[in-house]
């Protein structure tokens, strides 16, 4: 008997084909478009999990803006962690790390460039569950100038070679020697903080290259501080009581806390390890799979509960014959599930043919695997849920036809079953509508990001960094670049150059920051953080920066200055209307007095995803970044792959024993834009993919309309209907619905991109063209896509459809 029920539905599938490859088509492409958001959605959202992890928390600063707490600096001070334990039981452990970027290994005249990693206590082990492969974990991370290296960087280095024990050299600011004592599994990629090696913090004490926090103080809040909690503790509670925990030292500022997990997608603050990812972009992608899946469900569903009414006459005759209610319903159960496990099969070749391109262009490692297989289980469970509840519908449709009216033809599409085909046709549009309203809206955002004039010109302006190695003092190697710094002048291509430690687009790791200021009427601030800026007498003018009064500051024959440069947000944050009111006057901080040369016309240091800051910009030569202006006409004759190699010939002629590393200024700021444009990109391509299903299934019930009225047709063209007129009849209803599609979209896309926009300080107009465009948009891809078989129906010959009669 199954067999006789499995032959019926492969029959029933192979002969009507348009339905058959519309459904599975549109059940392939919808499935496998779920699948690859949701694999991007769990990477984000099981960013820093491990076991243990739920009980990690991330310590944080608090500052005071008006007298009131706000989310202040990711990172902490030295005396942070220690200070906490002692303070609050529920407190087991705790770890410090201090980030280090752009470290340079040497082993056997080998150099291996641009590592990152972090010093760390030796607790890391016992909160950051990470495998430790070589070593003793009870002696990792203890004694001096000891190291713990990931698999990948123990390879890179000393090859198959047990690197347990071996020394290998460390250019960070000096060289020094560190000893092997660990080689730890290489970090999974969705950690917040990506770190190829360890070094032990007891380093620190005597550590000159690290910073100047050779004692514990609370001077310097440059480390990261994680502390592993009691899981049996009310983490809400003792929120509130660290947030309450004063610390003399501290008069405008409170420690406070976040869950590690919660850090990736719900973090934003200056001195993050990393550019954290969005909430609202994955909550977006993730409404984009279910809206996608669904609409391919809703087709099947519209499509079988037409068609059904073609089966009404077999459906009767299988009763007559004896079939029961339970066994119609399940020839059309099997139907349904053949269809969806063709669907299936297909998605998943879609799925592995295209998921290492997707994971390539989103900059993310996905996988599918054994491993991953748990991480799976709530995406098939609902994919295998909306497969049974979407062919249970038709089901009951077909065993719910009375015998004497199938048999006599009597069965009409009921009130209720148009209503529901209505229904889903408009939930089709308006989801159609809202994702166009969304591409067009993250589209214009992100134009208007990157063409924003943000203040200051960054076209044609390299960064030129390095690591000098060798025996050379920290003092000569400042002059040698200063001297470098005017060789690069002497280029004929070299229009201006600069040292600066700070660039728009570059990280909060180059500013330095404080708290406590005195403005010139004596007025003592210390509610809030200031961040200050080291740049060059040259900076304002390579920059084409504008000054609204006074002008840059003057190198002292000494090297320094003690004048400032202001921007106007810092001249209005004291409270001063004119700008030239403020012109060499006296500020303090760091207990000494700093006058102002000059205030710049505000600009976007951090580009239009954040406001702007009060800037304060003073000059040091004891940095190690120089900034080159670029003349376009002179470079074109040799092109700027030469003009650069001219300028790394200068840098090792200077320093022969270094790395040499440039940065075009304008692609470096465009590079905090990428998260957007890939969101961006991702919003039109699954848009267009879910366009498409909707095509697809309104496709597929216009074919069934037009055959269900073509006898209909036929009579009214024998009446002397025109073209036009038919065309009209059948279009109309699809018109109306995609209308009404409109009206319930303008408020859901609106509310929905709303919340979006505020993710940005500086945000595009919603413009009313943008639901317009949207609009006419679908409304044309319905047109098409029914005009498409009714216009064959207009031309067809009456005498076709009414021989029969």
């Amino acid at each position: 008997m199954y067999k006789l029920y499995l032959k019926i539905a492969l029959r029933y599938l192979f002969k009507n084909k348009l339905y058959s490859f519309i459904n599975i088509f549109g059940l392939a492409i919808g499935i496998a478009s779920f699948v690859l958001i949701m694999l991007y959605v769990n990477y984000e959202q099981t960013y820093d999990t491990f076991d243990g992890s739920e009980n990690v928390q991330r310590v944080y600063m608090d500052y005071t803006e008006d007298g009131v707490f706000v989310p202040g600096d990711a990172q902490t001070y030295n005396l942070s962690g220690p200070t906490l334990k002692e303070a609050f039981a529920e407190i087991q452990e705790f770890v410090r790390l201090g980030h280090i970027t752009d470290v340079t290994f040497k082993h056997d005249d080998r150099l291996i460039n641009g590592e990152k990693g972090a010093v760390a206590d030796p607790s890391f082990f016992d909160i950051f569950k990470y495998p430790l492969l070589k070593g003793d974990l009870n002696n990792v991370l203890k004694d001096p100038y000891t190291i713990v290296l990931t698999q990948s960087l123990a390879k890179k280095i000393f090859g198959n070679v047990n690197p347990i024990g071996k020394s290998v050299q460390i250019f960070y600011g000096t060289e020094k020697i560190f000893t092997v004592n660990g080689v730890m599994k290489d970090l999974p990629t969705n950690v917040h903080m990506k770190n190829d090696f360890l070094i032990s913090f007891s380093t620190l004490k005597s550590w000159e290259g690290y910073r100047d926090t050779p004692e514990p103080n609370w001077n310097g809040n440059n480390l990261f501080t994680y502390i592993k909690i009691d899981e049996k503790t009310d983490v809400a509670l003792l929120k509130k009581k660290i947030m309450d925990f004063k610390v003399e030292a501290l008069p405008f500022e409170r420690h406070n806390i976040e869950a590690l997990e919660d850090i990736h997608l719900h973090s934003d603050k200056p001195y993050e390890a990393e550019a954290n990812g969005s909430a609202s972009r994955v909550n977006f992608l993730l409404a984009i799979a279910i809206i996608i899946v669904i609409l391919s469900w809703l087709n099947y569903v519209n499509l079988s509960t037409a068609k059904s009414l073609e089966r009404v006459k077999e459906t009767g005759i299988r009763k007559v014959a004896g079939a029961q209610k339970p066994q119609i319903i399940f020839q059309s159960l099997l139907e349904s599930f053949l269809l969806n496990l063709v669907a299936i099969i297909m998605a998943t070749i879609i799925i592995l043919m295209v998921l290492p391109l997707f994971s390539n262009y989103i900059g993310k490692e996905l996988e599918v695997g054994i491993s991953t297989f748990g991480d799976f289980l709530p995406m098939i469970g609902f994919i295998l849920l909306g497969t049974l509840v979407s062919g249970m519908y038709p089901a009951f449709i077909l065993s719910n036809f009375t015998t004497a009216k199938a048999l006599k033809g009597e069965i009409r599409t009921s009130g209720s079953g148009l209503v529901l085909r209505k229904t889903l046709i408009i939930g089709q549009f308006l989801a159609t509508i809202v994702l166009l309203t969304g591409t067009i809206l993250v589209s214009k955002q992100i134009d208007f990001l990157q063409n924003q004039p943000i203040g200051a010109n960054l076209d044609q302006v390299l960064s030129i960094s390095g690591k000098v190695m060798g025996d050379k003092s920290d003092s000569i190697v400042r002059n040698e670049i200063e001297v470098l710094k005017n060789e690069f002048k002497s280029l004929s291509f070299v229009k201006s150059t600069v040292l600066a430690q700070t660039y728009p687009g570059g990280e909060y790791e180059n500013l330095s920051s404080s708290v406590g200021i005195t403005y010139p009427d004596g007025t003592r601030d210390d509610k809030r953080i200031w961040y200050n800026y080291v740049v060059g007498p040259e900076y304002f003018e390579l920059m084409d920066m504008e000054f609204v009064a006074g002008g840059p500051f003057v190198e002292t024959s000494q090297g320094h200055s003690n004048r400032i440069v202001l921007n106007e947000r810092f001249v209005n944050h004291m409270g001063i209307s004119k700008m030239e009111d403020v012109i060499d006057k006296t500020i303090k901080f760091w207990d000494q007095d700093w006058i102002v040369s000059g205030v710049i016309k505000d600009y976007h240091h951090f580009g239009l995803k954040t406001g702007i800051e009060p800037m304060l910009l003073r000059y040091n030569r004891n940095v190690r970044n120089v900034l080159i202006k670029i003349d376009q006409s002179a470079v074109s004759t040799m092109g700027m792959s030469g003009a650069i190699s001219q300028i790394e010939r200068l840098w090792k002629e200077r320093f022969p024993q270094s790395t040499f590393n440039y940065t075009f200024l304008d692609e470096k700021f465009e590079a905090q834009y990428n998260e957007d444009k890939v969101f961006g990109s991702a919003f039109q391509i699954f848009t267009i993919l879910a366009i498409l299903i909707a095509s697809m299934g309104l496709f597929g019930l216009t074919s069934y309309t037009v055959v269900q009225r073509k006898k209909e047709i036929g009579i009214r063209k024998v009446n002397g209907a025109t073209i036009a007129q038919v065309l009209t009849l059948l279009n109309k209803d699809f018109i109306k619905w995609v209308g009404f599609a409109f009206l319930i979209a303008i408020p859901v896309s609106w509310y929905s991109m709303s919340k979006w926009l505020e993710g940005f300080a500086y945000k595009t107009d919603f413009s009313w063209w943008v639901f317009v465009l949207a609009g006419v948009t679908a409304l044309t891809i319905a047109l098409v896509t029914v005009s498409w078989q009714t216009f064959k129906a207009a031309i067809a010959n009456p005498v076709d459809s009414l021989r029969d009669e």
